[in-house]
């Protein structure tokens, strides 16, 4: 199961000028950095559930708590 943490504000990876470019939703960004304290994978969608469906695919297989997601509240 996702833990899910509402923070202020996260990078934007996708420009407002290209949602005109995908109507449907669909387009998503990530960014994989490594950390000190290990993988952090940063994503930017249109629609919150594909990025939840990415993060849930490449937690690793030890992880019985599930990912943890910070997730930005916008409009």
């Amino acid at each position: 199961m996702t833990k899910h943490t509402f923070v202020p504000s996260l990078p934007d990876l996708i420009d407002p000028a290209e949602y005109a470019d995908h109507p449907g939703g669909r387009l998503v960004r990530l960014r994989i950095t490594v950390t000190e304290n290990g993988v952090e994978l940063l994503g930017d969608g249109m629609r919150p559930d594909q990025i939840e469906a990415v993060l849930e695919n490449v937690t690793g297989p030890d992880d019985d708590e599930g990912p943890e997601m910070e997730q930005m509240l916008c409009g």
